[in-house]
């Protein structure tokens, strides 16, 4: 089976969105699935406004089109409502192309941060964008029933999962800083909220790793922090597992990947009680979810590492895999005229790329 993967996040961009989709495709062959990513490298760029560091492809129907006839796709999926992936659904559309999306990133949130834009206006383009898919796949049950109260239609579960054998439990060296260490990895940017972590009063060290907009700002504000930049693979494993606490300070993320990275490592998690950790630690007794991030932060000092490893250990990429495949849907003529059909009219080698009971 063929699978087509549009997506405006990609490589060398660094986030939930580029690691969900990578690690997703590397599990997909295991399920007969052969997919393929159409990203911005496909397209001529230009720097995003605002934010440089992200360029944003100049993508076009007729373009994305062509790629679509010639790839002869059993399924399509739209990852992202980008420039990338508006080509691609206005294509799927023209051609009477069933497809599905996914749903990672709190656009309307992040737009009214930036541009005071009223949330009902982008949720209300969002909403038309992913209704004329045949789902919406999205991380967590509170992002499901948000957006089905904004009128979102055929709403599925994909959720998140982590590498277990990169991020572990390992010697607490990396990093030579007064502790407690309290951690914070991701984007540094206005709706990361990182400035609520760095501005809490906390014993010993805060160290921040991550790139992006704010960073300059967010260092001459507080040079007591670490800045570390980005950093990824191994090296971005060591400093987790070196850290004593994990603060995640976001209020919009719809998971936050970076929770299970520091859980898988050992490292408890402080977070306030909002969508993404609530529903990645909810009440289990491995963070603490507090509306006073210090509290918060200072009490996850004291849950015991190995029972963070421990539960992180059930979230492997297989499984978050094995439901990303059973909501994907057979377009309705990618291949219809070179394989044979079940009795039900579906495709058959879409059929057989769906993940049995037991292999999820």
């Amino acid at each position: 089976m063929r699978l087509l993967i549009a997506t405006d996040a990609w490589h060398p961009q660094v986030n939930g969105v580029v690691r969900s989709l990578e690690e997703t495709s590397s599990v997909l062959p295991e399920f007969g699935i052969e997919p393929e990513l159409l990203t911005p490298s496909r397209f001529r760029t230009v720097p995003l406004p605002t934010y440089k560091e992200i360029r944003v492809a100049l993508a076009h129907s007729l373009g994305v089109g062509r790629i679509i006839e010639a790839g002869r796709f059993d399924a399509i999926h739209i990852a992202t409502e980008g420039p990338v992936g508006m080509a691609t659904r206005r294509a799927c559309l023209d051609r009477g192309l069933t497809f599905t999306t996914s749903y990672h990133t709190r656009f309307p949130e992040y737009l009214r941060a930036r541009t005071a834009l009223p949330l009902g206006i982008s949720y209300a383009w969002l909403r038309r964008f992913h209704n004329a898919g045949a789902a919406t796949m999205v991380s967590t049950a509170s992002l499901r029933a948000e957006l089905a109260g904004r009128g979102f239609n055929r709403l599925v579960a994909w959720s998140r999962g982590v590498d277990t054998n990169l991020f572990r439990p390992r010697a607490r060296d990396a990093l030579d800083l007064p502790g407690p260490i309290f951690l914070y990895v991701g984007r540094l940017a206005v709706e990361k909220n990182v400035g609520a972590f760095l501005g809490l009063d906390l014993p010993g060290t805060k160290v921040v790793v991550g790139d992006g907009p704010d960073r300059a700002a967010l260092a001459a504000r507080h040079p007591d922090a670490v800045f570390l930049g980005l950093k990824t693979g191994e090296e971005l494993a060591r400093i987790y597992a070196a850290a004593d606490a994990f603060v995640f300070p976001s209020l919009t993320d719809t998971f936050g990947l970076v929770l299970l990275e520091a859980l898988a490592c050992g490292v408890p998690v402080a977070a306030f009680p909002v969508a993404g950790p609530v529903d990645v630690v909810g009440h289990a007794p491995v963070g603490v979810l507090d509306n006073d991030l210090r509290q918060a932060a200072l009490a996850a000092l004291a849950i015991p590492r190995d029972r963070c490893r421990e539960f992180a250990v059930g979230r492997s990429w297989r499984k978050c895999a094995a439901e990303f495949t059973a909501h994907l849907a057979p377009t309705r003529g990618a291949a219809s005229s070179a394989t044979a059909r079940t009795k039900g009219g579906q495709d058959a080698r879409f059929a057989a790329a769906r993940p049995s009971p037991s292999g999820t």
